[in-house]
C-alpha cells in the first residue's frame, strides 16, 4: 500500500509537471504568434520573450525527471495507473539518410518453443544520431608518361592549394574560415579541439591557412563592395571592436554597409560591406563612401554630416535617420519592467514618454503592413496614414517642449528629434526608406556577440582581415546560402577561375546540390 501510494503520488506530480510544461508551451507560442503579428511592441516584450524560454527549458527537464521516477516506481507496483505518454513528435526530415539495423528474428516462440513462426509485419523505431566528424587524407596521383617519338615527359598539374605547397583541402578551411568568422571561435581553441580528434594543427598554422585564404577571397570582397555602393539606399552603423596595441587594447571600430532591397521590393540582392578603422574619424565612413550616391540610412552620428554637404564631389547624401533610436530614449523613460526591477531606486514613469512610445509604435505598425511592397505602394499608404499621424506628433512634441524646463529627463529625447526633424520624416517622401536601420544593426550583431569569445583583435591588420570576411560570411546569410558550403566551392574552384567570371561565384549566384537541402531544413 505504502508502495502503491507512493507510486501514484510520483504519477501525479509527473502529471503536474508536464501540465506545467505544456502550458508555458501555449504561452510562449502565443506570444511568439503575437509578435509575428504585431511586431515587436517593446525592448520589454523581447527580454519577456527570452525568460519564458528559460522557464519552458527548466519545466520540461523538471517534467521528464518526475515522468522517469512515476514509471519506476510504478514499474514494481500491480495494477497501478501509468502516467500518459507525450504526444508523438514530428518526423525527422526526409532528406536524411537512413541506416537499417535489424533485430534478428527469435527461431522459436518464446510460449510454446514451436518453431513455425510466421512474419505479420514490423515496427521502425527511427533515432537521430549523429556520427562523429571524420578526418581523412586525399593522396591525389598524378602519373607521370614519357613519349617515346619525342622523349617528352608529361604530367598532370598538382592540385591547387590556397598556401604555397599547402595541405589543407577546401573543406577544412572552410570550417576554419567559418568557425572563425562566423562562429566566433578562435584560433586556439579550434587547434586544441583538433587536438583531442588526434590533429596537430598549431594556431600558426592554421593563422597561415586564414592569411591565405583572405588574399584568395579578396577579389570577391571587391565584388561585393561594388555591388554594395552601387545601390539607391544603403544601411550604416558602427560598433566597437577591441584592438590590440602595445600592451592594452585600443577602442576600434567595425563599420557596415548594408544593401537590402528587399523591403521595397527590390529586384537586387542583398549584401553587406564591413570596413575596420582604430577610431571613429569621420574621415572613415568618407573614405568608406567616397563612390557612392544616394540614401544613407544611419543614426545621428556626427561623422556623416560631411557626405550630406551637397559641395561634396560627388554630390550630397541623402539622411535619413532611424526612428529606433529616437524611440529609445522615450522608452528608457517608460520602460515599466525595468523600473519595478530597481526597487527604492525607481523613479517615476514620465507620461510624456510613454505617449511618445505609443505614438512610434503606430508608426511601426503601419509599416509592417507595407514591408516588402513596391516604393510607390509604401508612398501611397505613408501619406494617406502616416504623414497625418506623423504631423500630429510634431505639434505635440512641440507643445510639451515649450513647457518642459532646460533640465527635464524628457526634453533631451525630444530635443534629439525636433532638432533633426527634415531627416526622420524623409521617409514620407521616398517609398525606398525604411522607418529604422536595424539591417545595419543585425549585420553587426555578430560582432557584438564575437567580443565575448575572442576578447580582441590582435592588430588593425587582424580587424580589417575579420571585416573582409564578414562581408562574406553576412552576405552568403543574407541569401539564405549556407556560408561554409559556399566557402568550401570557391576555394575549390577560384584559382583557375576566369577573371571575367568571377561575378559567377558570388553568393547569389552561387547554387549548390545541398541549396535544396538547405532551404528544405
Amino acid at each position: 500500500m505504502i508502495l502503491a501510494e507512493r507510486a501514484a503520488r510520483l504519477a501525479a506530480e509527473a502529471e503536474r509537471s508536464s501540465g506545467a510544461a505544456l502550458i508555458a508551451h501555449l504561452k510562449l507560442q502565443i506570444e511568439k504568434l503575437r509578435r509575428e503579428l504585431y511586431g515587436t511592441r517593446s525592448e520589454r516584450t523581447a527580454r519577456l520573450l527570452d525568460q519564458m524560454e528559460l522557464e519552458l527549458e527548466e519545466l520540461e527537464a523538471a517534467a521528464t525527471e518526475n515522468a522517469l521516477a512515476a514509471e519506476a516506481a510504478l514499474a514494481g507496483t500491480p495494477g497501478a495507473a501509468r502516467p500518459r505518454r507525450a504526444l508523438s513528435r514530428e518526423p525527422f526530415p526526409a532528406h536524411l539518410p537512413r541506416e537499417r539495423v535489424v533485430i534478428p528474428a527469435p527461431s522459436a516462440c518464446p510460449c510454446c518453443g514451436s518453431a513455425k513462426l510466421s512474419r505479420l509485419g514490423e515496427d521502425v523505431t527511427e533515432t537521430l544520431e549523429v556520427v562523429p566528424r571524420s578526418w581523412k587524407v586525399i593522396q591525389t596521383v598524378r602519373e607521370r608518361f614519357s613519349c617515346r617519338a619525342c622523349e617528352t615527359i608529361t604530367q598532370p598539374p598538382a592540385p591547387f592549394h590556397v598556401t604555397p605547397r599547402g595541405f589543407a583541402g577546401p573543406n577544412l578551411l572552410a570550417m576554419i574560415l567559418f568557425e572563425k568568422f562566423g562562429q566566433h571561435q578562435p584560433l586556439n581553441r579550434q587547434s586544441e579541439r583538433f587536438a583531442r580528434e588526434g590533429i596537430a594543427l598549431s594556431v600558426s598554422t592554421l593563422a597561415d591557412q586564414v592569411g591565405a585564404c583572405t588574399a584568395a577571397l579578396a577579389p570577391l570582397h571587391g565584388l561585393i563592395a561594388a555591388h554594395v555602393l552601387a545601390g539607391e539606399r544603403l544601411h550604416g552603423d558602427d560598433t566597437t571592436v577591441p584592438i590590440l596595441a602595445k600592451g592594452r587594447t585600443t577602442t576600434g571600430r567595425i563599420w557596415t554597409y548594408v544593401r537590402d532591397d528587399r523591403p521595397f521590393g527590390g529586384p537586387d540582392p542583398p549584401a553587406a560591406l564591413f570596413y575596420a578603422s582604430r577610431d571613429r574619424a569621420g574621415a572613415h565612413p568618407e573614405a568608406h563612401l567616397s563612390r557612392f550616391a544616394g540614401i544613407l540610412q544611419a543614426d545621428a552620428y556626427g561623422g556623416y554630416n560631411r557626405l550630406y554637404d551637397p559641395a561634396r564631389p560627388r554630390g550630397a547624401i541623402t539622411s535619413a535617420l532611424c526612428w529606433a533610436h529616437a524611440r529609445r530614449g522615450f522608452f528608457a523613460l517608460a520602460d515599466v519592467a525595468a523600473n519595478a526591477r530597481r526597487g527604492r531606486t525607481a523613479t517615476v514613469i514620465s507620461p510624456i514618454a510613454l505617449e511618445a512610445v505609443r505614438r512610434i509604435d503606430v508608426l511601426f505598425a503601419i509599416e509592417r503592413g507595407i514591408n516588402g511592397r513596391p516604393a510607390g505602394e509604401r508612398l501611397r499608404v505613408r501619406r494617406s496614414e502616416s504623414a497625418p499621424l506623423v504631423a500630429e506628433f510634431e505639434a505635440w512634441l512641440r507643445d510639451h517642449r515649450s513647457r518642459l524646463s532646460r533640465s527635464s529627463t524628457v526634453a533631451e529625447p525630444i530635443d534629439y528629434l525636433l532638432r533633426r526633424w527634415p531627416a526622420f520624416t524623409r521617409f514620407l517622401d521616398d517609398g525606398r526608406i525604411c522607418l529604422t536601420n536595424n539591417a545595419a544593426e543585425r549585420a553587426l550583431r555578430g560582432f557584438a556577440l564575437g567580443r565575448k569569445a575572442w576578447l580582441f583583435a590582435g592588430s588593425e591588420r587582424g580587424a580589417e582581415r575579420a571585416a573582409a570576411m564578414a562581408t562574406l560570411i553576412v552576405t552568403a546569410k543574407l541569401n539564405a546560402i549556407d556560408p561554409q558550403a559556399w566557402l568550401a566551392d570557391v576555394l575549390t574552384r577560384i584559382a583557375d577561375y576566369p577573371a571575367p567570371r568571377l561575378h559567377e561565384l558570388l553568393p547569389w549566384h552561387w547554387r549548390s546540390a545541398t541549396a535544396p537541402l538547405a532551404e528544405a531544413a
